[in-house]
């Protein structure tokens, strides 16, 4: 089957789920024999994109979609100028700043990326469907998630072929908007939505809000689990000499940096928890910056600055090695995922996890074994949770053990990209 992905990318700053859970189905659907041209817009993907993308150039690239929506007499630009700023030097630099992955401030271009080919960005969709009729002509279309939907009917007229969609915390990019944008947003999706052909969520969780949201029948959504390449984690040896308490996730306010950064200081007050350590990874964005430093400076108020590592890097290599010196995972995200694959990778080393019970971490949670709940959004809750768990290491190995087991079984890539043929399979016959 020849498939064409179309993947929104983050410019390789932090650890971008959807980025790295598209490289690994596109690899394994590869793997099964499949013609998979894999499309990035706006910037380059993440750092794991090697052996995948290939010599694909950028679509929609950040720099002039931005100043095509700004400023109207570039529209009518020359199209070398255009290829000049669709450059991997000049996207590179502008994955750097704040703006490109902002949403406040972008809801217009949001809304005008939605109106597709009757949007200010409608020669760059002529673009990307001539490159595919040329490059590929494909059977089936993929999009990454429903900020894209606006392409979705011109791509079907155009080409002939069906639409898929992936749903998955959309709301990341919407929520932080102005408020009068938000509703509007999601209306224009609900109206594209209508011109997909089938839609992937990530869980039960996010299937059911999505059909809320979007008004999507219900024999248009299947529910697939995200997966990853089980073959490279190994079980974490769970010492406790010291403990250590992992996040994996972009270190920004909105993922629950604050919420692990208190629980830790309230942790670390008691003299039972002296010798425990805090790790933090995933990157961040100029917009996350001053929180981080904001978090950096209380830790060094409190003089425990010493007991947290902050990793650098965050491609597969350094996660490997950051989740086996793991006890615990906690991402406390102040309004939950629909899935977190920081969760499939913890239990995938045997670590078990401490989430809010929020979105789709309390489904994950029940389906696993691999951890335990608490109220959200509430440090002291989280670190009640965590010191119930630092108490018991024989609850963190079983916990842990029974997690990886369920990973091993259910979350693998090759189930995912197995899962999602059929439903390309469904929508092409």
């Amino acid at each position: 089957m020849k498939i064409v992905h179309l993947i929104p990318g983050s410019g390789g700053t932090f650890y971008c789920q959807n980025c790295m859970r598209d490289n690994e189905l596109i690899r394994t659907l590869k793997g099964l024999g499949n013609d998979v041209l894999m499309v990035p817009l706006y910037l380059p993907l993440s750092v794991e994109t090697g052996g995948v993308l290939g010599d694909t150039p950028v679509f929609y690239g950040a720099v002039n979609i931005y100043l095509k929506e700004k400023f109207p007499i570039y529209r009518h630009a020359p199209m070398w100028m255009e290829k000049l700023l669709d450059s991997e030097f000049m996207l590179k630099i502008a994955a750097k700043r704040s703006e490109s992955t902002r949403a406040s401030g972008l809801e217009d271009l949001t809304i005008s990326m939605l109106e597709g080919e009757n949007g200010r960005q409608a020669t760059e969709l002529d673009h990307l469907i001539k490159y595919f009729k040329k490059e590929i002509k494909p059977d089936v279309v993929h999009l990454s998630n429903a900020l894209l939907l606006g392409m979705a009917g011109k791509i079907k007229n155009e080409l002939g072929v069906p639409v898929v969609c992936s749903l998955q915390d959309e709301n990341e990019w919407i929520d932080p908007m102005r408020e009068e944008y938000r509703d509007l947003v999601w209306d224009k999706m609900a109206e594209k939505a209508k011109d997909v052909d089938a839609f992937i969520a990530a869980s039960q969780f996010y299937s059911k809000k999505s059909q809320q949201k979007l008004h999507i029948p219900t024999d248009k959504i299947y529910v697939i689990y995200g997966g990853i390449d089980l073959s490279i984690y190994e079980q974490a040896p769970l010492t406790f000499h010291p403990p250590v308490i992992g996040y994996l996730c972009r270190m920004s306010e909105y993922f629950g940096l604050g919420i692990i950064v208190d629980a830790f200081i309230k942790l670390k007050q008691d003299p039972k928890y002296t010798d425990l350590k805090l790790s933090l990874m995933g990157g961040y964005t100029g917009d996350d910056k001053p929180f981080l430093k904001k978090m950096i400076k209380k830790l060094n108020a409190e003089g425990i600055l010493s007991e947290v590592k902050i990793y650098e890097h965050f491609d597969i290599t350094y996660r490997l090695e950051f989740l086996k010196s793991l006890s615990l995972l906690s991402v406390p995200v102040l309004a939950g995922e629909a899935f977190g694959a920081y969760q499939v990778e913890a239990l995938a080393s045997g670590v078990p996890i401490v989430q809010p019970n929020l979105g789709g971490f309390p489904e994950f949670i029940e389906a696993t074994g691999g951890g335990i709940l608490y109220e959200p959004n509430d440090f002291e809750n989280l670190a009640q949770a965590l010191a119930l768990m630092l108490d018991n290491p024989d609850l963190i190995r079983k916990k842990g053990l029974r997690g990886r087991q369920v990973v091993m079984e259910r979350f693998s890539m090759q189930n995912m990209a197995k899962n999602i043929l059929d439903v390309y399979k469904k929508v092409v016959n």
